[in-house]
């Protein structure tokens, strides 16, 4: 696999000769809800890319029913079509095997991912360093998250949020869209119960009208809230540009961001003010890291993080906000916390509302084959 040339440079050879696929689902921990639905398990899929020479990468996506712009099973079908496309190629000039996928499938942001990841993993291992080393280098040894509450009663929503304090957290994400009135409510509770000793943010998930995002934004205003993200339908941003006009609170779009065209919408109608990133839905973490540093030339903060996960894909989103300085405190890649299992040997430290950056080859973690084998959805769901 090593080679030394007559300038003593190391040569790697290596074509992808394989890759596995694996479609899994696993229990949450409770029932968590938002403006969309409730959700008791997490359907993810996880791929495993394999070289000529035995080297490996692991990849995975987390997709999000209503949120993903496509379905699990076509998520699914995308990644075994492109795998498929990509057999016999180098699978450490990440740039080229991008451009083929591109070429092949226009979108599929998050089956590129998937298999992306996994080439970083892989590219990292083969020459021992970790992917942030791939990004130019680590900015933070540890990061700090973002704790998760849906939308429960008030008195609910506030236990929950001194549950997060106590156990270290120092922000937290309130969901909302259950009506401007509940809503309200809701958010007061919980500013109540904690103080000032957290950060708050809410999340409508594009549940709500032009006029009443404005109305709730006036609402809860008094309760310092740090960011209220995506209150209006994702294509609409004149309607989210409006309401940012309109309310103190600034505006944050998540749903509206998928690749780096949407974002340029974003910051020419100046629909928001913060922007959020998801290495699965960005196309993967190169994409990724282009996005924030675009957004950081306009002016405009990050936020990162999948709410729903399993460790592969909050390991790559871990390399990317420690490698990236236009990313705000509080990240939301707190998926692990929330299932009931994981597909890694070596569970995430996530310990006082912090995790710390991990410094081993490639992303940092190998899948464990028998907790593979325990979640994999049954034949007839794949």
């Amino acid at each position: 696999m090593h080679l030394l040339d007559s300038g003593f440079r190391i040569i790697i050879s290596l074509k992808i000769s394989s890759i596995d696929i694996f479609p899994l689902s696993i229990p949450l921990k409770g029932s968590f809800r938002n403006a969309r639905l409730a959700k008791t398990c997490q359907e993810s899929i996880v791929l495993k890319v394999h070289t000529d020479e035995g080297t490996e990468g692991v990849g995975n996506v987390d997709p999000d029913p209503g949120y993903s712009e496509e379905s699990f099973s076509e998520i699914l079908a995308a990644i075994r079509q492109l795998a498929q496309n990509v057999i016999g190629i180098d699978p450490l000039n990440i740039l080229a095997a991008l451009d083929r996928m591109d070429r092949i499938f226009p979108g599929k942001l998050d089956a590129k991912a998937a298999i992306e990841m996994a080439l970083f993993d892989l590219k990292g291992k083969v020459l021992g360093v970790p992917v942030h080393s791939l990004l130019g280098g680590y900015l933070r040894e540890e990061i700090t998250l973002n704790g998760w509450i849906g939308m429960l009663s008030p008195d609910e929503a506030a236990r929950e949020a001194v549950s997060w304090l106590e156990g270290g957290f120092r922000s937290a994400k309130i969901k909302v869209g259950s009506g401007v009135g509940p809503d309200r409510d809701r958010v007061q509770a919980v500013r109540e119960a904690v103080g000032k000793k957290m950060v708050l943010r809410v999340d409508a998930n594009e549940a709500y009208t032009v006029d009443d995002a404005i109305r709730l934004g006036r609402a809860i205003t008094p309760f310092d809230v740090s960011l209220f993200e995506q209150p209006v339908q994702r294509r609409d941003l004149a309607g989210m540009a409006k309401v940012r006009k309109a309310v103190e609170i600034p505006i944050m779009a998540d749903e509206s961001i998928v690749g780096p065209q949407t974002l340029i919408e974003v910051i020419k109608k100046e629909a928001a003010g913060i922007v959020k990133v998801k290495v699965m839905k960005q196309g993967g973490i190169h994409r990724t890291v282009q996005m924030i540093e675009t957004a950081e030339a306009a002016g405009i903060s990050c936020v990162i993080g999948h709410g729903f996960g399993l460790a592969i894909d909050t390991l790559a989103e871990i390399h990317v906000a420690a490698s990236c300085r236009n990313v705000l405190e509080g990240c939301e890649f707190v998926g692990p916390l929330k299932m009931e299992g994981d597909v890694v040997k070596k569970p995430l430290w996530m310990e006082g509302g912090k995790v710390k950056v991990p410094h081993d080859p490639g992303l940092g973690s190998e899948i464990d084959e028998e907790k593979i084998r325990k979640w994999s959805l049954d034949q007839e769901k794949r």
